[in-house]
């Protein structure tokens, strides 16, 4: 997947490595001359333009993304960002960084963003959900702590789907806290069963994730 963050300050910078970590392709565009810093990102391109400005976008073909992340420290900057790349360029996916929580009710679909976030954790995170069904993304770490809470898309053909929680045996540090279906937040319930496309959130030890993320793995070969 291709990536292009506008704005690589401290925030995007994060967001840039932990993508690149994860098998993504990035673009980094950034005004300030002085804030590019290809060793800080190694593996990431880079691009000096204004992020807002329509015809740097096109040379930086943001046509060819999958999804355009506006992480900069401006909020009016990135409204503008996701708008140009939504409406003209058709990326797919945008993601919105909100710095001030008053603005946060304009970071929606008529500015041209799909999702408003405001750490890099969660920014990434969401980005790769939509094209990570099935996989499990660690959504953030709790403080002083080697916990998660973690998220995975349950495939629709997955032989998990229509089996009972209770029938379902979870590693020992890994607990199922709740099931968002069709946008709606449900309390896991024993007796229960599992529905394709439920979005399943777990707070589970960082050393028992892989081994959660391995027994759905192991149910798709």
């Amino acid at each position: 997947m291709r990536v292009a963050i506008a704005g690589a300050g401290n925030v995007g910078r994060s967001i840039a490595r932990e993508l690149i970590a994860n098998g993504h392709q990035v673009l980094l565009i950034e005004r300030d001359p002085h804030s590019i810093k290809p060793e800080s990102v190694p593996g990431a391109e880079w691009f000096q333009a204004d992020a807002c400005e329509l015809q740097t976008l096109e040379d930086a073909e943001l046509e060819n993304c999958d999804v355009s992340i506006a992480a900069t420290g401006d909020d009016k900057a990135n409204l503008v960002h996701s708008l140009l790349a939504k409406t003209e360029f058709g990326v797919p996916r945008t993601v919105g960084r909100v710095n001030h929580p008053g603005n946060e009710w304009m970071f929606d679909d008529v500015w041209g963003v799909d999702v408003a976030v405001s750490t890099p954790r969660i920014m990434s995170a969401l980005v790769e959900e939509a094209v990570a069904t099935g996989d499990l993304v660690r959504l953030f770490t709790f403080n002083k702590s080697t916990t998660n809470l973690s998220e995975m898309r349950l495939p629709a053909d997955s032989s998990y789907v229509g089996r009972r929680l209770r029938d379902i045996e979870l590693p020992m540090d890994a607990v199922l806290v709740a099931i968002i279906r069709d946008g709606v937040p449900l309390v896991p319930d024993r007796d229960g069963a599992l529905e394709g496309e439920d979005e399943l959130l777990f707070v589970v030890s960082q050393q028992a994730e892989s081994e959660l993320a391995a027994m759905f793995t192991a149910d798709d070969d």
